[in-house]
Protein backbone atom coordinates (compact mmCIF):
# COMPACT_ATOMS: atom_id res chain seq x y z
CA UNK A 1 0.00 0.00 0.00
CA UNK A 2 1.47 3.32 -1.11
CA UNK A 3 1.80 6.10 1.60
CA UNK A 4 -1.48 8.99 0.72
CA UNK A 5 -1.11 10.87 3.93
CA UNK A 6 0.09 14.14 1.98
CA UNK A 7 -1.66 13.39 -1.64
CA UNK A 8 -3.57 16.09 -3.03
CA UNK A 9 -7.40 15.64 -3.27
CA UNK A 10 -9.09 15.66 -6.20
CA UNK A 11 -12.34 17.58 -7.41
CA UNK A 12 -13.24 16.79 -11.09
CA UNK A 13 -15.71 18.64 -12.31
CA UNK A 14 -17.20 17.31 -15.68
CA UNK A 15 -20.10 19.55 -17.77
CA UNK A 16 -21.99 17.88 -20.34
CA UNK A 17 -22.19 19.16 -24.07
CA UNK A 18 -19.99 22.31 -23.14
CA UNK A 19 -18.18 23.71 -25.97
CA UNK A 20 -14.93 25.12 -25.50
CA UNK A 21 -16.14 28.51 -27.07
CA UNK A 22 -18.72 28.45 -24.01
CA UNK A 23 -16.05 30.22 -21.50
CA UNK A 24 -15.66 33.55 -20.89
CA UNK A 25 -11.76 33.20 -20.29
CA UNK A 26 -11.72 31.32 -23.10
CA UNK A 27 -12.65 34.84 -24.99
CA UNK A 28 -16.89 34.53 -25.17
CA UNK A 29 -17.82 37.63 -24.24
CA UNK A 30 -21.35 36.88 -24.19
CA UNK A 31 -22.05 33.95 -21.34
CA UNK A 32 -21.31 34.49 -17.66
CA UNK A 33 -18.95 32.27 -16.25
CA UNK A 34 -17.29 34.24 -13.37
CA UNK A 35 -16.22 31.64 -11.21
CA UNK A 36 -15.15 29.13 -13.81
CA UNK A 37 -12.89 31.92 -14.90
CA UNK A 38 -11.77 32.67 -11.37
CA UNK A 39 -10.45 28.94 -11.46
CA UNK A 40 -8.88 29.43 -15.16
CA UNK A 41 -7.00 32.66 -13.46
CA UNK A 42 -6.20 30.98 -10.36
CA UNK A 43 -4.95 27.57 -12.93
CA UNK A 44 -3.95 26.21 -15.86
CA UNK A 45 -6.45 26.37 -19.26
CA UNK A 46 -5.74 24.31 -22.49
CA UNK A 47 -6.64 26.03 -25.39
CA UNK A 48 -6.41 22.74 -27.91
CA UNK A 49 -8.03 19.65 -25.39
CA UNK A 50 -9.79 17.07 -27.18
CA UNK A 51 -11.94 14.59 -26.11
CA UNK A 52 -11.65 10.82 -27.23
CA UNK A 53 -14.83 10.79 -28.97
CA UNK A 54 -17.73 13.52 -29.86
CA UNK A 55 -20.26 11.60 -27.56
CA UNK A 56 -21.13 11.28 -24.49
CA UNK A 57 -20.37 7.42 -23.13
CA UNK A 58 -17.39 6.79 -25.12
CA UNK A 59 -15.69 10.34 -24.18
CA UNK A 60 -16.68 9.05 -20.05
CA UNK A 61 -15.36 5.91 -20.61
CA UNK A 62 -12.01 6.79 -22.04
CA UNK A 63 -11.33 9.54 -19.23
CA UNK A 64 -11.98 6.40 -16.87
CA UNK A 65 -9.84 4.11 -18.37
CA UNK A 66 -7.47 5.66 -20.47
CA UNK A 67 -8.57 3.58 -23.36
CA UNK A 68 -9.62 4.63 -26.98
CA UNK A 69 -13.32 2.88 -28.02
CA UNK A 70 -11.76 0.02 -29.68
CA UNK A 71 -10.35 -0.90 -26.65
CA UNK A 72 -13.02 -0.09 -24.06
CA UNK A 73 -15.95 -1.10 -26.52
CA UNK A 74 -18.25 2.16 -25.43
CA UNK A 75 -18.82 3.27 -29.49
CA UNK A 76 -22.00 5.25 -28.85
CA UNK A 77 -24.35 7.04 -26.03
CA UNK A 78 -25.62 4.54 -23.83
CA UNK A 79 -29.44 3.80 -24.41
CA UNK A 80 -29.95 -0.02 -22.88
CA UNK A 81 -28.09 -1.45 -19.75
CA UNK A 82 -28.69 1.87 -17.33
CA UNK A 83 -30.82 0.39 -14.99
CA UNK A 84 -33.23 -2.94 -14.45
CA UNK A 85 -36.36 -1.67 -16.44
CA UNK A 86 -38.27 -4.50 -14.21
CA UNK A 87 -37.07 -3.04 -10.83
CA UNK A 88 -38.75 0.11 -11.79
CA UNK A 89 -41.53 2.16 -9.47
CA UNK A 90 -44.54 2.33 -11.86
CA UNK A 91 -44.70 6.10 -12.05
CA UNK A 92 -40.74 5.87 -12.95
CA UNK A 93 -40.99 2.93 -15.60
CA UNK A 94 -43.99 4.63 -17.81
CA UNK A 95 -41.85 7.71 -18.88
CA UNK A 96 -41.07 7.20 -22.62
CA UNK A 97 -37.86 8.25 -21.87
CA UNK A 98 -36.45 4.57 -20.34
CA UNK A 99 -38.03 2.28 -23.19
CA UNK A 100 -35.01 1.48 -24.44
CA UNK A 101 -34.04 -0.16 -20.97
CA UNK A 102 -33.63 -3.63 -20.41
CA UNK A 103 -30.85 -5.23 -17.87
CA UNK A 104 -28.68 -3.03 -16.28
CA UNK A 105 -25.10 -3.83 -17.78
CA UNK A 106 -21.80 -2.27 -16.33
CA UNK A 107 -20.21 -1.57 -19.81
CA UNK A 108 -16.50 -0.68 -18.17
CA UNK A 109 -16.63 -4.68 -16.10
CA UNK A 110 -13.32 -5.85 -15.76
CA UNK A 111 -11.51 -2.93 -17.11
CA UNK A 112 -9.15 -0.84 -14.89
CA UNK A 113 -10.05 2.61 -13.99
CA UNK A 114 -7.92 5.52 -12.49
CA UNK A 115 -11.04 5.66 -9.49
CA UNK A 116 -10.07 2.08 -8.77
CA UNK A 117 -6.86 2.92 -8.26
CA UNK A 118 -7.15 6.06 -6.46
CA UNK A 119 -9.37 4.06 -4.12
CA UNK A 120 -6.90 0.89 -3.58
CA UNK A 121 -4.51 3.70 -2.43
CA UNK A 122 -7.23 4.61 0.42
CA UNK A 123 -8.35 7.34 -1.13
CA UNK A 124 -12.31 8.26 -0.65
CA UNK A 125 -14.22 8.30 -3.76
CA UNK A 126 -17.26 9.85 -4.26
CA UNK A 127 -19.73 10.69 -7.11
CA UNK A 128 -22.34 13.12 -7.83
CA UNK A 129 -24.34 13.16 -11.22
CA UNK A 130 -24.17 12.12 -14.37
CA UNK A 131 -22.39 8.38 -14.80
CA UNK A 132 -23.81 6.61 -17.94
CA UNK A 133 -21.41 4.02 -18.27
CA UNK A 134 -24.24 1.51 -17.39
CA UNK A 135 -26.25 0.34 -14.15
CA UNK A 136 -26.38 3.97 -12.81
CA UNK A 137 -28.26 2.43 -9.35
CA UNK A 138 -24.91 0.53 -8.64
CA UNK A 139 -21.64 2.19 -6.83
CA UNK A 140 -19.28 1.25 -9.17
CA UNK A 141 -15.46 1.38 -9.75
CA UNK A 142 -14.04 2.69 -6.21
CA UNK A 143 -16.21 4.63 -5.45
CA UNK A 144 -18.52 4.58 -1.90
CA UNK A 145 -20.45 7.63 -1.94
CA UNK A 146 -22.76 7.56 -5.13
CA UNK A 147 -25.22 9.72 -6.33
CA UNK A 148 -26.47 9.57 -9.71
CA UNK A 149 -28.76 10.08 -12.21
CA UNK A 150 -30.50 7.13 -13.60
CA UNK A 151 -29.61 6.97 -17.60
CA UNK A 152 -27.61 10.03 -19.09
CA UNK A 153 -29.50 12.77 -20.15
CA UNK A 154 -32.72 14.05 -17.91
CA UNK A 155 -35.75 16.52 -17.24
CA UNK A 156 -33.67 19.65 -15.90
CA UNK A 157 -36.83 20.26 -13.56
CA UNK A 158 -38.37 16.71 -13.28
CA UNK A 159 -35.12 14.53 -13.26
CA UNK A 160 -34.78 11.07 -12.34
CA UNK A 161 -32.26 10.26 -10.17
CA UNK A 162 -30.73 7.23 -8.10
CA UNK A 163 -30.96 8.02 -4.37
CA UNK A 164 -29.82 4.76 -2.30
CA UNK A 165 -30.49 2.33 -4.92
CA UNK A 166 -33.59 3.59 -6.47
CA UNK A 167 -34.69 5.36 -9.15
CA UNK A 168 -37.27 7.96 -8.61
CA UNK A 169 -38.26 11.18 -10.38
CA UNK A 170 -38.05 14.35 -8.23
CA UNK A 171 -39.67 18.02 -8.86
CA UNK A 172 -36.13 19.86 -7.97
CA UNK A 173 -33.24 21.23 -10.74
CA UNK A 174 -31.36 18.92 -11.12
CA UNK A 175 -27.86 21.37 -11.17
CA UNK A 176 -29.06 22.13 -8.29
CA UNK A 177 -29.42 18.76 -6.57
CA UNK A 178 -26.11 17.75 -8.36
CA UNK A 179 -24.09 20.69 -6.49
CA UNK A 180 -25.66 20.08 -3.35
CA UNK A 181 -24.99 16.51 -3.28
CA UNK A 182 -21.30 17.01 -3.69
CA UNK A 183 -21.09 19.73 -0.88
CA UNK A 184 -22.81 17.32 1.11
CA UNK A 185 -19.80 14.65 0.11
CA UNK A 186 -17.56 17.43 0.44
CA UNK A 187 -18.39 18.00 3.64
CA UNK A 188 -18.33 14.11 4.70
CA UNK A 189 -15.25 13.74 3.24
CA UNK A 190 -12.93 16.99 4.42
CA UNK A 191 -13.28 15.01 7.59
CA UNK A 192 -11.56 12.06 7.02
CA UNK A 193 -7.78 12.03 7.30
CA UNK A 194 -7.83 10.20 4.06
CA UNK A 195 -7.27 12.46 1.06
CA UNK A 196 -10.08 12.21 -1.58
CA UNK A 197 -11.85 11.98 -5.01
CA UNK A 198 -14.86 13.72 -5.75
CA UNK A 199 -16.68 13.39 -8.99
CA UNK A 200 -18.91 16.13 -9.60
CA UNK A 201 -20.75 15.32 -13.48
CA UNK A 202 -23.30 17.86 -14.30
CA UNK A 203 -25.71 16.95 -16.87
CA UNK A 204 -25.47 20.53 -17.89
CA UNK A 205 -25.55 22.13 -20.51
CA UNK A 206 -26.74 19.65 -22.20
CA UNK A 207 -30.16 19.90 -23.86
CA UNK A 208 -33.71 20.53 -23.01
CA UNK A 209 -33.10 24.17 -23.77
CA UNK A 210 -36.76 25.70 -23.18
CA UNK A 211 -37.30 28.12 -20.95
CA UNK A 212 -39.03 26.24 -18.76
CA UNK A 213 -36.48 23.57 -17.81
CA UNK A 214 -34.19 26.42 -16.37
CA UNK A 215 -34.56 28.48 -13.07
CA UNK A 216 -36.09 32.04 -14.94
CA UNK A 217 -33.24 34.28 -12.83
CA UNK A 218 -30.69 32.87 -15.31
CA UNK A 219 -32.64 32.68 -18.30
CA UNK A 220 -33.51 36.12 -17.94
CA UNK A 221 -29.96 37.09 -17.59
CA UNK A 222 -29.95 36.56 -21.63
CA UNK A 223 -33.32 38.19 -22.51
CA UNK A 224 -31.20 41.07 -24.58
CA UNK A 225 -28.13 39.01 -25.33
CA UNK A 226 -27.62 39.16 -29.24
CA UNK A 227 -25.58 36.00 -29.61
CA UNK A 228 -22.92 37.39 -32.01
CA UNK A 229 -20.55 34.90 -29.54
CA UNK A 230 -22.57 32.29 -31.95
CA UNK A 231 -22.70 32.06 -36.02
CA UNK A 232 -25.89 32.42 -37.07
CA UNK A 233 -25.77 29.69 -40.31
CA UNK A 234 -27.68 27.46 -43.06
CA UNK A 235 -28.39 24.31 -41.83
CA UNK A 236 -26.18 22.22 -42.51
CA UNK A 237 -26.68 19.30 -45.39
CA UNK A 238 -26.12 16.58 -43.26
CA UNK A 239 -27.73 17.85 -39.80
CA UNK A 240 -30.11 15.06 -38.47
CA UNK A 241 -33.65 16.07 -37.88
CA UNK A 242 -34.10 14.96 -34.32
CA UNK A 243 -31.65 17.45 -32.68
CA UNK A 244 -33.07 20.86 -31.09
CA UNK A 245 -32.64 23.34 -33.99
CA UNK A 246 -34.01 26.62 -35.53
CA UNK A 247 -33.79 29.95 -37.04
CA UNK A 248 -34.58 33.82 -35.58
CA UNK A 249 -36.41 33.64 -32.44
CA UNK A 250 -36.44 29.68 -32.16
CA UNK A 251 -32.91 30.06 -32.20
CA UNK A 252 -32.68 32.84 -29.16
CA UNK A 253 -34.58 30.91 -27.62
CA UNK A 254 -32.28 27.67 -27.57
CA UNK A 255 -29.02 29.43 -27.10
CA UNK A 256 -30.78 31.59 -23.99
CA UNK A 257 -31.43 27.80 -22.67
CA UNK A 258 -28.15 26.58 -23.28
CA UNK A 259 -26.42 29.74 -21.39
CA UNK A 260 -27.97 29.64 -18.40
CA UNK A 261 -27.68 26.04 -18.15
CA UNK A 262 -24.26 26.69 -17.87
CA UNK A 263 -24.54 30.30 -15.43
CA UNK A 264 -26.57 27.66 -13.56
CA UNK A 265 -24.15 25.11 -13.26
CA UNK A 266 -20.81 27.80 -12.98
CA UNK A 267 -23.59 29.25 -9.95
CA UNK A 268 -22.84 25.86 -8.46
CA UNK A 269 -19.01 25.45 -8.73
CA UNK A 270 -18.62 28.44 -7.10
CA UNK A 271 -19.95 27.08 -3.89
CA UNK A 272 -17.65 23.66 -4.25
CA UNK A 273 -15.11 26.35 -4.84
CA UNK A 274 -16.06 28.32 -1.39
CA UNK A 275 -15.94 25.44 0.70
CA UNK A 276 -13.04 24.04 0.21
CA UNK A 277 -11.61 27.52 0.81
CA UNK A 278 -13.59 27.48 3.68
CA UNK A 279 -12.66 24.06 5.17
CA UNK A 280 -8.73 25.15 4.36
CA UNK A 281 -8.68 22.59 1.57
CA UNK A 282 -7.89 24.73 -1.82
CA UNK A 283 -4.10 24.57 -1.34
CA UNK A 284 -4.53 20.80 -1.23
CA UNK A 285 -6.74 19.98 -3.89
CA UNK A 286 -6.39 19.92 -7.29
CA UNK A 287 -9.93 21.34 -9.33
CA UNK A 288 -10.28 20.04 -12.93
CA UNK A 289 -12.69 21.25 -14.81
CA UNK A 290 -13.81 19.32 -18.26
CA UNK A 291 -16.57 18.80 -21.02
CA UNK A 292 -16.86 15.11 -22.21
CA UNK A 293 -17.53 16.56 -25.55
CA UNK A 294 -17.96 19.57 -27.50
CA UNK A 295 -20.97 20.86 -28.99
CA UNK A 296 -22.52 22.78 -32.24
CA UNK A 297 -24.92 25.44 -31.72
CA UNK A 298 -24.81 26.57 -34.85
CA UNK A 299 -21.14 26.10 -35.66
CA UNK A 300 -21.00 24.31 -39.05
CA UNK A 301 -24.98 24.71 -39.29
CA UNK A 302 -25.02 22.11 -37.08
CA UNK A 303 -26.82 21.72 -33.97
CA UNK A 304 -25.30 18.84 -31.67
CA UNK A 305 -22.40 17.47 -31.65
CA UNK A 306 -20.49 14.22 -33.22
CA UNK A 307 -23.59 12.83 -33.74
CA UNK A 308 -25.65 16.01 -34.59
CA UNK A 309 -25.00 14.80 -38.41
CA UNK A 310 -24.85 11.87 -40.32
CA UNK A 311 -22.76 10.69 -41.50
CA UNK A 312 -21.11 11.81 -38.08
CA UNK A 313 -18.65 14.87 -37.88
CA UNK A 314 -15.49 15.22 -36.11
CA UNK A 315 -15.37 19.55 -36.67
CA UNK A 316 -13.22 20.95 -33.94
CA UNK A 317 -16.21 22.21 -32.02
CA UNK A 318 -17.66 18.59 -31.43
CA UNK A 319 -13.85 17.35 -30.68
CA UNK A 320 -11.93 20.47 -28.92
CA UNK A 321 -13.59 20.79 -24.92
CA UNK A 322 -12.97 23.67 -22.21
CA UNK A 323 -10.17 22.31 -19.94
CA UNK A 324 -9.10 24.14 -16.64
CA UNK A 325 -6.34 22.31 -14.10
CA UNK A 326 -5.49 24.37 -11.28
CA UNK A 327 -3.95 24.11 -7.42
CA UNK A 328 -2.40 27.12 -6.24
CA UNK A 329 1.02 26.51 -5.37
CA UNK A 330 1.63 23.12 -7.60
CA UNK A 331 0.16 24.91 -10.92
CA UNK A 332 1.42 28.29 -12.18
CA UNK A 333 -1.95 30.52 -11.97
CA UNK A 334 -3.57 32.22 -15.02
CA UNK A 335 -1.50 30.23 -17.72
CA UNK A 336 -2.87 29.43 -21.41
CA UNK A 337 -1.39 26.20 -23.19
CA UNK A 338 -1.79 25.62 -26.96
CA UNK A 339 -0.49 22.24 -26.52
CA UNK A 340 -2.61 19.37 -28.02
CA UNK A 341 -3.61 16.79 -25.29
CA UNK A 342 -6.30 14.22 -25.25
CA UNK A 343 -8.82 12.27 -22.50
CA UNK A 344 -6.96 9.65 -23.13
CA UNK A 345 -4.20 11.75 -21.40
CA UNK A 346 -6.09 11.70 -18.28
CA UNK A 347 -5.50 8.57 -16.77
CA UNK A 348 -2.15 8.61 -16.53
CA UNK A 349 -1.41 12.12 -15.61
CA UNK A 350 -4.25 11.71 -12.95
CA UNK A 351 -2.01 8.66 -11.18
CA UNK A 352 1.36 10.70 -11.90
CA UNK A 353 0.01 14.03 -9.99
CA UNK A 354 -0.70 12.19 -7.22
CA UNK A 355 2.45 10.11 -7.31
CA UNK A 356 0.59 6.01 -7.99
CA UNK A 357 2.54 3.99 -10.35
CA UNK A 358 0.28 2.99 -13.68
CA UNK A 359 -0.09 -0.55 -14.06
CA UNK A 360 -1.29 0.00 -17.60
CA UNK A 361 1.59 1.90 -18.82
CA UNK A 362 2.19 0.59 -22.41
CA UNK A 363 -1.14 -0.62 -22.94
CA UNK A 364 -2.48 2.45 -22.95
CA UNK A 365 -2.55 5.10 -25.76
CA UNK A 366 -2.03 8.51 -23.67
CA UNK A 367 0.93 10.34 -22.69
CA UNK A 368 1.26 12.24 -18.89
CA UNK A 369 1.00 16.11 -18.94
CA UNK A 370 1.92 16.10 -15.14
CA UNK A 371 5.66 18.17 -16.18
CA UNK A 372 3.32 20.51 -18.14
CA UNK A 373 0.43 20.92 -15.64
CA UNK A 374 3.26 21.90 -13.12
CA UNK A 375 5.29 24.48 -15.38
CA UNK A 376 8.57 22.50 -15.79
CA UNK A 377 11.03 23.52 -18.28
CA UNK A 378 10.75 21.24 -21.19
CA UNK A 379 7.32 19.92 -21.05
CA UNK A 380 5.94 20.69 -24.25
CA UNK A 381 4.24 18.26 -26.51
CA UNK A 382 4.70 20.27 -29.91
CA UNK A 383 5.35 16.33 -31.85
CA UNK A 384 1.88 15.43 -30.13
CA UNK A 385 -0.85 14.29 -32.57
CA UNK A 386 -4.26 13.66 -31.85
CA UNK A 387 -6.27 10.89 -32.40
CA UNK A 388 -10.48 10.31 -32.18
CA UNK A 389 -12.62 7.61 -33.14
CA UNK A 390 -16.67 7.43 -33.19
CA UNK A 391 -17.68 4.33 -34.42
CA UNK A 392 -16.36 3.81 -38.21
CA UNK A 393 -15.58 7.35 -38.46
CA UNK A 394 -11.39 8.50 -36.83
CA UNK A 395 -9.62 11.15 -36.94
CA UNK A 396 -5.75 11.81 -37.09
CA UNK A 397 -5.00 15.82 -36.30
CA UNK A 398 -1.57 17.76 -35.70
CA UNK A 399 -1.23 21.17 -35.39
CA UNK A 400 -1.34 22.22 -38.97
CA UNK A 401 -3.56 19.48 -40.36
CA UNK A 402 -6.75 17.05 -39.85
CA UNK A 403 -7.80 14.38 -41.70
CA UNK A 404 -11.11 12.33 -41.28
CA UNK A 405 -11.30 8.87 -42.58
CA UNK A 406 -14.77 7.17 -42.64
CA UNK A 407 -15.11 3.40 -43.28
CA UNK A 408 -15.78 1.81 -45.16
CA UNK A 409 -16.73 4.09 -48.32
CA UNK A 410 -16.30 7.76 -47.24
CA UNK A 411 -16.72 10.87 -47.34
CA UNK A 412 -13.39 11.38 -46.12
CA UNK A 413 -12.10 14.92 -45.22
CA UNK A 414 -8.57 17.10 -45.37
CA UNK A 415 -8.49 20.49 -43.79
CA UNK A 416 -5.64 22.49 -43.94
CA UNK A 417 -5.83 23.84 -40.27
CA UNK A 418 -3.12 27.23 -40.89
CA UNK A 419 -5.48 28.46 -43.58
CA UNK A 420 -8.67 27.05 -42.70
CA UNK A 421 -9.02 27.16 -39.20
CA UNK A 422 -12.68 26.78 -39.45
CA UNK A 423 -12.28 24.11 -41.66
CA UNK A 424 -14.55 25.14 -44.08
CA UNK A 425 -12.43 23.64 -47.51
CA UNK A 426 -12.33 19.92 -47.92
CA UNK A 427 -8.54 19.65 -49.80
CA UNK A 428 -9.32 15.47 -50.00
CA UNK A 429 -9.85 16.25 -54.05
CA UNK A 430 -6.31 18.41 -53.72
CA UNK A 431 -3.74 17.24 -56.18
CA UNK A 432 -1.27 19.78 -54.31
CA UNK A 433 -2.07 17.35 -50.85
CA UNK A 434 -1.91 13.88 -51.77
CA UNK A 435 1.66 13.77 -49.96
CA UNK A 436 0.03 15.17 -46.70
CA UNK A 437 -2.75 13.46 -47.41
CA UNK A 438 -1.14 9.54 -47.48
CA UNK A 439 1.54 10.79 -44.28
CA UNK A 440 -1.51 10.96 -42.30
CA UNK A 441 -3.71 8.18 -43.40
CA UNK A 442 -0.94 5.73 -43.07
CA UNK A 443 -0.05 7.38 -39.72
CA UNK A 444 -4.12 6.70 -38.66
CA UNK A 445 -4.08 3.33 -39.59
CA UNK A 446 -0.31 2.37 -37.95
CA UNK A 447 -1.76 4.22 -34.51
CA UNK A 448 -5.40 2.28 -34.35
CA UNK A 449 -3.40 -1.11 -35.03
CA UNK A 450 -1.32 -0.71 -32.56
CA UNK A 451 -3.95 -0.31 -29.56
CA UNK A 452 -7.72 -1.75 -31.40
CA UNK A 453 -8.80 -5.10 -29.51
CA UNK A 454 -10.17 -6.68 -32.61
CA UNK A 455 -13.62 -7.52 -30.71
CA UNK A 456 -13.63 -4.00 -30.17
CA UNK A 457 -12.82 -2.29 -33.25
CA UNK A 458 -15.25 0.27 -34.24
CA UNK A 459 -14.47 0.12 -38.13
CA UNK A 460 -17.17 -2.38 -38.75
CA UNK A 461 -19.78 -1.11 -35.56
CA UNK A 462 -22.82 -0.07 -37.24
CA UNK A 463 -23.02 3.25 -34.89
CA UNK A 464 -25.73 5.86 -36.01
CA UNK A 465 -25.50 8.04 -32.96
CA UNK A 466 -28.95 7.42 -31.74
CA UNK A 467 -27.58 5.01 -29.13
CA UNK A 468 -25.78 1.75 -28.13
CA UNK A 469 -28.04 -0.87 -27.03
CA UNK A 470 -25.69 -3.66 -25.65
CA UNK A 471 -22.00 -4.10 -25.07
CA UNK A 472 -19.51 -5.28 -28.26
CA UNK A 473 -18.75 -8.58 -27.96
CA UNK A 474 -18.60 -11.53 -30.24
CA UNK A 475 -22.05 -12.65 -31.14
CA UNK A 476 -23.41 -9.76 -31.46
CA UNK A 477 -24.60 -9.20 -34.80
CA UNK A 478 -24.61 -6.63 -37.21
CA UNK A 479 -26.71 -4.18 -35.62
CA UNK A 480 -27.70 -6.03 -32.37
CA UNK A 481 -25.37 -3.32 -30.57
CA UNK A 482 -26.50 -0.28 -31.40
CA UNK A 483 -29.87 1.51 -32.36
CA UNK A 484 -30.49 1.93 -36.22
CA UNK A 485 -30.43 5.43 -38.18
CA UNK A 486 -33.71 7.53 -37.11
CA UNK A 487 -35.96 8.77 -39.92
Amino acid sequence: MENVKRKPNIVFILADDMGSWALGSAGNGEVHTPHLDRLAAEGMRFDHFFCTSPVCSPARASIMTGRIPSQHGVHDWISSGNVNYGDLQEEVRKQPVFADERTAVEYLAGQPTYTELLAKADYACALSGKWHLGNSTVPQKGFGRWFSIARGGCSYMKPDIVENGEVKIVNEYVTDLITDNALQFLDELAQQEAPFYLSVHYTAPHSPWDRSEHPESYVAMYDDCPFESVPELPPHPNQIRTAPQGEGERRKELLRGYYAAITAMDHGIGKIMDMLEERGLRERTLIIFMSDNGMNMGHHGVWGKGNGTFPLNMYDTSVKVPAIFSQPGVIPAGQVRNELVSQYDVFPTLLDYVGLSNPEKGRLPGRSFDELLRGEAGAGREDIVIYDEYGPVRMIRTRDWKYVHRYPYGPHELYDLRKDPDEDANRIDDDECQEMLESLRYRLGEWFGKYVIPEKDGRTAPVTGFGQLSPVAPGVTEGGAFKPLSK
